[in-house]
């Protein structure tokens, strides 16, 4: 049995199982059991912290029970704080002093002991006997997880007890209604595009509760975007215009009562609005490197492709396939107009081509038609080698290798290289001539299918092969005649 006011209560604690419920308190206290007049301190003793090697008979089983739970204590209506209530229970031995509980929090590794000492001659009188603990004067906070030890005093090695403790947060129905930490009420907003700002206050939140709000960008944690503006309990419900330079989707508002450990709340209006994110592309000229470096996490895939001139498909060059979120980088991309960068997600589909512009040096392939041969030539703005291929075109997209054909060295500013192939290899149905830099890993063939030959060549040439005939036979024929 406990002495004084605390019997009831403890009948109620006691009664069920730890972090089951809270229950509500008028004044926090310490109670041992009935007949012992113990005394409680604050311990700072480093001492404490040693242990001795037990007598024969202590062991650890001498500390039966460490039970934890909730308590609420209210000064007025809103002006509430948590506090761990602690129950211990151990068979008194005759070398006990006392009994020391520690609470360490897990979230800032700040630790708080009490220590109990019991009587003089208590000890001896109690051997053996059940004696009991109470305490409910930690204050705790929303949510903390909490790391409990029941020792006793003098510390012996082996002889304790400790328990993990997750306070409620503000879900819990009696903390959800007593904490001030929990009276966030709801979040409205007002975007001004004229001013570049957001117009955000607090609904339904308590008239004598001071807040926060502020802009952040939301990756794992919303980290700063501006700083924090207080709201004082002298103006509820008060606008606060929130500078922004863009609408990004990971722009949230968070807001939050002007209390330590206050439960955050957030929204993020602009979340499903993706598309400002592929503008973050960019090239440099002398890496030849090609990076996307999003300000916001999202879903998906990114690929490079190729732009169709005929249609406004995009098709996927092989390997360049990239799970994100993340950065992308690409190495040694070559900055044709056609090459561009494919984003999929769950919102759809976007293609941007970053050198769509022209402002990058390029190159282009060209097809002429000598006698009996083709020349393909590439004239280029920058020192690069190419290959050409020829291909039967199966797909819009695909192209059958049939043969490959190096080029020489293009070591110039502004000069040509070329190669030569025989008229007959290329004047056929869907056969196509591919070029492209062979000195990058990333680059997309040109392409030429359809050629037309020079059929009026041909005829002109079969003419003048039939009249060479013509003649020898007529020459035949004089020469036979008598």
């Amino acid at each position: 049995m406990l002495s004084g006011n605390a019997i009831i209560f403890l009948t109620l604690v006691w009664g069920i199982r730890e972090g089951q419920t809270t229950s509500q308190i008028a004044e926090c206290g310490f109670a041992c059991s009935e007949g012992v007049s113990c005394k409680n301190k604050v311990n700072r003793n480093i001492m404490s912290c040693f242990c001795q090697q037990p007598p024969p008979s202590v062991t650890p089983s001498i500390l039966k029970s460490l039970m934890l739970s909730t308590a609420v204590k209210c000064v007025r209506r809103g002006a509430c704080a948590l506090h761990l209530s602690v129950s211990a229970s151990l068979i008194m031995e005759e070398s006990l002093r006392g009994l020391e509980i520690c609470l360490l929090s897990l979230d800032t590794q700040e630790t708080r002991c009490h220590s109990t000492k019991f009587p003089k001659g208590s000890s001896r009188k109690m051997a053996g006997r059940m004696f009991q603990v109470h305490f409910d004067c930690f204050e705790v906070s929303v949510a903390q997880h909490l790391y409990v030890t029941l020792k006793t005093f003098p510390y012996y090695c082996g002889v304790q007890i400790s328990r993990e403790y997750h306070v409620e947060d503000c879900t819990d129905a009696h903390v959800g209604r007593n904490i001030s930490a929990c009276f966030a009420g709801r979040l409205k907003y007002n975007v001004n595009h004229a001013q570049k700002a957001i117009e955000v206050h607090f609904a339904d939140s308590p008239r004598d509760q001071a807040y926060y709000v502020r802009l952040c960008l939301k990756w794992f944690a919303c980290e700063d975007y501006s700083p924090p503006v207080l709201v004082n309990e002298e103006q509820p419900g008060k606008s606060v215009a929130l500078k922004y330079s863009q609408l990004l989707p990971c722009l949230c508002v968070e807001g939050w009562a002007a209390v330590p450990d206050a439960v955050r709340i957030q929204i993020c209006p602009f979340e499903n609005d993706t598309r400002i994110l592929w503008d973050y592309i960019f090239y440099n000229p002398f890496t030849q490197s090609l990076s996307w470096e999003p300000p916001c996490p999202v879903q998906g895939e990114v690929h490079l492709c190729g732009m169709s001139k005929m249609s406004n498909l995009c098709w996927e060059l092989n390997r360049t396939g990239r799970t994100i979120p993340g950065n992308v980088h690409y190495l040694q991309v070559d900055p044709q107009p056609w090459l561009c960068m494919k984003f999929i997600t769950l919102q759809g589909s976007w293609v941007r081509c970053p050198f769509a512009d022209g402002n990058f040096p390029g190159w282009k392939m060209k097809i002429h038609q000598l006698p009996d041969k083709f020349r393909a030539s590439f004239i280029s703005r920058s020192p690069a080698r190419f290959q050409v291929q020829l291909c039967n075109r199966t797909e819009p997209f695909h192209c059958h290798v049939l043969e490959t054909i190096s080029v020489g060295s293009q070591g110039d500013t502004d000069a040509i290289a070329h190669v030569d192939i025989p008229e007959a290899e290329v004047c056929s149905p869907d056969i196509c001539i591919q070029g492209w830099r062979t000195d990058v890993h990333y680059s997309v063939p040109a392409q030429m299918c359809d050629i037309k030959c020079n059929r009026s060549h041909k005829k002109k040439h079969r003419r003048e092969h039939d009249s060479v005939i013509t003649v020898h036979k007529l020459e035949r024929r004089a020469s036979a005649s008598p």
